[in-house]
């Protein structure tokens, strides 16, 4: 693929070193060389660490001075103080569990299926639409193999990379003729330098006088965006390109800033980069040469499409396009075809989608034992699984429940999930990776990408949804050929994808069976603590309702002061409108409801503009209509929406019993209303035999009441005609009448 832009010869600033620095290199290498004693072939990486690289507290404030700004205290601090006044004769401690059941352990034996039905893999793929990547080599023996400059080559050794992963020595070579690449592997296969590198490369030869945003990386999740940016920079070191993160959470202004300098490469997240394009000045892709997508498949999800598809749009069709994730599914297939160009497709281990040292268990729990799910964990985490593990929770909620239980346990566990502020999941992170807490409560958001080292088993305490859930979440172990766990509890209701589990591991799944006593104590543990949990939460709701009514009080003192100001502001754009939003929406719920995974029914951005238009002109032509054909349609529209509603069949929708058009229907009931209203105003008709009609006939359909009204008014359009004159009279003093009546009882 042609370039987007004309490549300068090298400078020497980026070969240019300091001896000094040289010389702290092969110090490194020399020690790297006396501890590792175990050959390439054993292992992809010859580096062993016990850190993670990245240091995500150092994008943020810390949590205690967030605390301090939002007059709040933390969970930890909430579960001290009731820990601190909790009478010794309650809630043992995990220490006194394990050794009053010093007999009991947990079992481990081979796992055996209930069914053997083998289900067949619908996955096709589009070959003719790929290139043939015959000479693609997914072997090599050392970076200075793959024609890269001696700056990456330095920040790879000293990052501890010796020998390129085979997705690497496949990837980078062909990402620097420029090619459009789909890229897949396993889990820590080492996907983000396969991408991060040969971008780098590119950039070294950029035109340096004229600066722009060169590289767009689009991640699904912030934490991951903040990795891939650490990433990039300790890449390029050694070199003067420039990076810059752009996601929520983190400041605007900030931001903005870092953006209008023009920086090289950006990495982001898709919302946040949208709202900069719109409303941020001096902000475009217009000069935008790579385009990379990391976890492509979650970026197609129905929550991320149309702002994926918009992106595209914005971007230059003269680009390099690279897209990466450990499953491929139809959907990629979908913005393949949207947004590359011939590209080559690269699938590392594609027969072995798990890694070879990842021991896999289930736990089953039985309908009666549902209940006790959280003293399973509890048990399991007591004695088997003791540290760096992460559980995966299914809602925020139980998320949060769970380190309140863990920490009333004696448990040093941190969480990461939605309802948490940035501040807090990066701080959630740093404690994880620096091992300063055993265990990490997170939900899907921590499922991928994300790269700490020292996890020795991943917890689905929350059966996933699907089998690319699962292999994305234990993949969080077992990454760069070092030994894991993944433990799944499994109800009855997960059976399809036990099979699927099963099938996929093969003889090598095992079942694990937690001691009945173990159970039954951390339940009665768990029900002691149910008072507490309740404390602290109710403590929370009210922090929460206090904080908000200090933002609306400063929100309402700002807008006092600075009123011209804010008025004078340009209102910020999005790329959808809120009706467009909800016909998203709506497009997504039928697609889940028909069992469609594809984001196929999804409306894209300027699909949903197109409708706009066709909308607005359609109200346009309904304006000239006269007023009672308008009337008409507007009373069809609304019996149409309540009898969607109730849930009407569309063959009830287009007849009515009584043989009548839906239209005329609909304007017979609106004039009957209005006629019924007009009587109740002038007093012909009593209140109190409208009310007993009203709930006599409360259990009829819609259509019945409708005609019965219709009915009525016709008598009483009958009535009038026939009592003109002495009639009239009657008609009066009856009403009289009853009107007298009324106001005796």
């Amino acid at each position: 693929m042609a370039k987007s832009f004309v490549f300068d010869p090298p400078s020497d600033e980026e070969f240019d070193h300091s001896d000094a620095e040289e010389e702290e290199d092969e110090e490194q290498e020399e020690r790297e060389e006396e501890q590792g004693g175990k050959g390439e072939e054993d292992e992809p990486l010859s580096r062993r660490r016990t850190e993670s690289p990245w240091d995500f507290a150092s994008y943020s404030e810390s949590v205690a001075e967030e605390h301090a700004r939002r007059s709040t205290t933390s969970v930890d601090f909430k579960i001290s103080k009731l820990l601190e006044k909790r009478s010794s004769n309650v809630t043992p401690t995990a220490a006194d569990d394990d050794e009053s059941s010093e007999e009991e352990s947990d079992r481990q034996e081979d796992y055996r299926p209930e069914d053997d039905d083998d289900g067949t893999s619908n996955a096709c793929e589009g070959k003719s639409f790929f290139a043939p990547s015959d000479g693609a080599s997914f072997h090599a023996n050392s970076f200075m193999e793959l024609n890269l400059s001696r700056p990456l080559i330095r920040a790879c050794e000293a990052l501890g990379y010796a020998k390129p992963t085979p997705i690497q020595a496949a990837c980078i070579p062909l990402a620097l003729t420029g090619r459009d690449i789909c890229g897949s592997a396993i889990t820590g296969s080492g996907k983000t330098a396969a991408f991060s590198l040969p971008t780098l490369e590119r950039l070294l030869y950029r035109p340096k006088r004229d600066r722009a945003i060169r590289v767009l990386i689009l991640t699904p999740a912030r934490e991951l965006a903040i990795q891939v940016h650490s990433m990039i920079e300790k890449l390029a070191q050694f070199t003067d390109i420039r990076c810059c993160l752009i996601v929520g959470g983190l400041s605007r202004k900030e931001q903005e800033a870092a953006l209008r300098s023009m920086p090289d490469v950006v990495v982001a997240t898709p919302g946040r980069m949208i709202d900069h394009l719109r409303n941020s000045m001096s902000v475009d892709l217009d000069d935008l040469a790579v385009l990379i997508l990391d976890e492509a498949d979650r970026l197609l999800e129905l929550g991320f499409s149309a702002e994926i598809r918009e992106l595209v749009r914005l971007c230059p069709k003269r680009r390099q396009t690279m897209l990466f994730s450990a499953t491929m599914t139809e959907e990629i297939d979908e913005l393949i075809k949207l947004s590359l160009t011939k590209p080559l497709r690269l699938s590392a281990d594609p027969a072995t989608k798990r890694p070879k040292t990842l021991t896999e268990e289930v736990v089953r729990l039985r309908r009666m034992r549902e209940v006790n799910q959280e003293a399973v964990l509890l048990a399991l985490c007591s004695k088997t699984f003791t540290s760096k593990a992460i559980i995966f929770s299914g809602t925020k909620q139980a998320a949060h429940r769970l380190k309140i239980l863990f920490g009333l346990a004696g448990f040093k566990a941190a969480e990461l999930h939605g309802n948490l502020t940035q501040v807090q999941r990066l701080d959630a992170l740093e404690l994880f990776r620096k091992q300063q807490v055993d265990y990490l409560i997170a939900t899907d958001v921590a499922a991928r990408g994300l790269d700490i080292i020292g996890v020795q088993t991943v917890i689905n305490f929350a059966c996933p949804r699907d089998l690319t859930s699962y292999v994305h979440r234990v993949g969080r172990t077992a990454r760069a050929g070092r030994e894991g766990y993944a433990v799944t509890f499994v109800t009855d209701n997960d059976r399809s994808l036990l099979k699927a589990i099963a099938k996929r591991a093969g003889s090598k799944l095992k079942s694990r069976i937690v001691a009945e006593q173990s159970i039954k104590k951390w339940s009665e543990m768990i029900e002691g603590m149910e008072d507490q949990v309740n404390m602290i939460l109710r403590e929370e709701r009210e922090e929460r309702a206090l904080r908000k009514a200090e933002m609306e009080a400063t929100k309402a003192e700002n807008m006092i002061v600075h009123q011209e100001e804010i008025f004078s502001r340009p209102k910020k754009t999005w790329f959808i409108t809120d009706k467009e939003k909800k016909l998203v929406a709506k497009a997504a719920k039928t697609s889940l409801e028909k069992g469609k995974t594809s984001g196929n029914e999804v409306v894209s951005a300027q699909h949903a503009e197109d409708l706009k238009m066709k909308e607005k002109r359609k109200r346009e032509r309904e304006k000239n209509l006269p007023r009672k054909k308008r009337r008409k349609l507007e009373a069809a529209r609304e019996m149409l929406e309540e009898e969607k509603q109730n849930g009407k069949t569309g063959g009830e929708n287009k007849k009515d019993k009584s043989g009548l058009s839906l239209v005329k229907l609909a304007y017979r009931r609106a004039k009957a209303v209005k006629a019924v209203n007009k009587a109740l105003d002038s007093g012909k008709i009593v209140k109190q035999n409208q009310k007993t009609k009203k709930s006599s006939h409360r259990t009829q359909s819609r259509s019945e009441e409708m005609r019965e009204m219709f009915q009525y008014d016709m008598s009483e359009q009958k009535q009038k005609r026939r009592g003109s004159g002495g009639a009239g009279m009657k008609k009066s003093k009856h009403s009289f009448k009853s009107k007298s009546r009324y106001k005796r009882k």
